[in-house]
């Protein structure tokens, strides 16, 4: 690999206890700081946009699964839960990017402080299920482990749990094929308005045992 010097800090450097240094140290500093101000702008940029049901946006930080968190709340929920309440978002570089706290103790759940949440959690209101979703891009999906977990965690719920593990593309998917739990349904974005649901006795719904 080849290193170069940034021309501005080249220029500083031969500048070094020669007359007008410090006139010169106080532009580059101005300069430096406009530049940290520009990037921050790009990354904000960057940034992907998220519209919650009530209309509220926030922003998820680039690349990781937060690319399918947001084909998740922009296509998953109005497709599957209409009109359901966003709970709980993660994000890649903020875990807690949006979360409803007292909402989710309306339903009779509080998370603990080290609590392992899914990927989005969404109440649909009109079916009283609580819908945990898991989007898989570097961790596993909702397999019995993963499953076993979340009951525990939302184990108060008086909305009935649905497990959803949710995937970019079909090839994505066959990498987790045989850890899949039973009873939970699995939706690819490639593939939006179909669900593939892993047996059990009815079809995206919540399973009382």
């Amino acid at each position: 690999a080849v290193y170069q010097i940034e021309p501005s800090v080249l220029k500083l450097l031969r500048g070094f206890g020669k007359p007008g240094w410090k006139g010169y140290l106080q532009k580059y500093l101005r300069t430096v700081d406009t530049l940290k101000k520009l990037y921050a702008r790009e990354r904000e940029m960057r940034r992907l946009p998220v519209r919650l049901a009530n209309s509220q946006e926030i922003r998820l930080s680039p690349g990781g699964q937060n690319i399918l968190v947001k084909k998740i709340m922009d296509d998953f929920c109005p497709l599957f839960t209409p009109g359901s309440y966003v709970i709980y978002v993660g994000d890649t570089q903020a875990k807690w990017a949006y979360f409803d706290s007292n909402a989710l103790a309306l339903l009779g759940v509080e998370i603990p402080e080290h609590g392992k949440m899914p990927d989005v959690v969404v109440h649909h209101a009109e079916k009283n299920w609580l819908v945990l979703i898991e989007a898989v891009t570097s961790h596993g999906p909702v397999n019995p482990k993963r499953r076993q977990e979340l009951k525990t965690l939302f184990s108060g719920s008086t909305a009935g749990l649905v497990f959803v593990t949710a995937f970019l593309d079909r090839k994505a998917m066959l990498k987790y094929l045989n850890d899949i739990s039973w009873e939970t349904e699995v939706w690819i974005a490639e593939s939006p308005t179909h669900l593939i649901h892993f047996n059990g006795e009815r079809f995206l719904g919540p399973y009382e045992e």
